[in-house]
């Protein structure tokens, strides 16, 4: 079992908000996390799991149930399955404020659990589990077997390449069939697995949803739907522009990233680093990889960007605080990487800002003034200083 990086942040909220919610996509380690560190919270806790029957069967009178339990942490398990208890909650909440009253673990997000966004509305915090990490896992297994195989813990730690291909081809499935339909996506998981593919080509570049929709022979809407699910169930990443000022013709389109590097390869029919190596995606996979790897980093006031002008400028991820761009990354998969024109215009659009040009194992280098090459075992601490 790794430590994960958000367990800090967990307690400390868990002791000052009435409802703190741990979302993100399955398998991704909620359960256990929650599991581990719930002798660490409060008060005592209860655990229920709204996917057994023995726990549905303790909530048939929720409110008796959960109202006789006030002075326990009450833990639920795939709250999505019974959006009904959100009212309820509130209820409970408003008639005794105290902090840690319910802990939600969750495979959909704020924007698909509206329930929860509009009812709890100031009793609630969110926290998004992204699968392992690489700076969580990095004393234990390499950068390179992390990148192909990806961060979710089943398949980080399958006992071959072949074992973990085989288990998230699995895990594809069983989201597409079974998960998504019950998030309420309205869409065969024959056309779904389509759009799926379809988004191995595109990744890491400028999402055109009409291409998407002439390709697939979908209308236009149909593809905004549906890639608005993948998005609320974590599988997805449209990452938007950074532009604030308006006399520069900047691109306004979002890129468009699979989210966990694991389930891009095997989604393209890649399961060994030779197979990676010799395939078309390569340079695309690294850089998703690693704006994956540092999003999920990310303090919660940073937010996260990419930048291009028409004119050929361009940072593949630009991290704001505020208004103020605080670092600039631009992310190369070669240890020798030189900075064309393109990125020092960008740079000095963006006020000068440290630039980071990440590599998969070069040593640390000054390119030039604010300009510093590192890899993605020493970025962070690059990052901890300017951010």
């Amino acid at each position: 079992m790794f430590d994960r990086a958000i367990e800090s942040e967990i307690l400390e909220l868990i002791l000052d908000t009435p409802v703190v919610a741990l979302l993100g996509p399955r398998q991704a380690g909620k359960t256990t996390l929650v599991r581990k560190i719930q002798e660490k919270f409060p008060n005592p806790s209860i655990y229920l799991d709204l996917e057994s029957n023995t726990d549905l069967i303790r909530l048939q009178d929720p409110e008796l149930y959960l109202q006789d339990r006030e002075d326990h942490t009450i833990i639920i398990d795939e709250i999505q399955r019974m959006p009904a208890l959100f009212p309820l909650m509130r209820s409970l909440i408003d008639r005794k404020r105290t902090a840690g009253r319910f802990f939600l673990l969750g495979s959909a997000s704020p924007d698909l659990l509206k329930n929860s966004s509009e009812t709890l509305a100031g009793r609630i915090s969110y926290l998004e589990l992204h699968p392992l990490q690489y700076q969580e896992v990095h004393d234990d297994i390499s950068y390179s077997s992390h990148w192909l195989r990806g961060g979710f813990p089943d398949m980080l730690l399958a006992g071959s390449d072949k074992s973990a291909n085989r288990k998230m081809s699995d895990f594809i499935s069983t989201y597409i069939e079974r998960d998504l339909p019950l998030l309420g996506l309205p869409a065969s998981p024959g056309n779904i697995r389509l759009l799926m593919n379809m988004l191995v080509s595109v990744h890491g570049n400028l999402l055109n949803v009409t291409q998407l929709a002439n390709s697939l022979k979908m209308t236009v809407p149909t593809i905004q739907t549906y890639l608005g699910y993948l998005e609320n169930a974590f599988l997805i990443r449209r990452l938007q522009p950074w532009f604030v000022n308006v006399s520069k013709r900047l691109v306004k389109t979002p890129k468009i990233y699979i989210r966990d590097s694991g389930m891009l390869h095997t989604l393209a029919g890649i399961t060994t680093s030779e197979d990676l190596a010799g395939n078309i995606i390569l340079g695309n996979s690294w850089e998703g990889y690693v704006v994956q790897q540092i999003i999920a980093w990310l303090p919660f006031d940073i937010q996260y960007y990419f930048y291009r002008t028409q004119d050929g400028a361009e940072l593949d991820l630009v991290l704001v605080k505020g208004m103020a761009v605080k670092v600039a990354i631009e992310i190369k998969y070669s240890n020798s990487p030189a900075l064309s024109r393109g990125y020092t215009l960008a740079q000095q659009d963006l006020g000068n800002p440290l630039l980071l040009v990440i590599t998969p194992s070069a040593e640390d280098f000054k390119l030039k003034e604010n300009a510093f090459v590192c890899s993605i075992a020493t970025v962070w601490d690059h990052l901890a200083k300017a951010l």
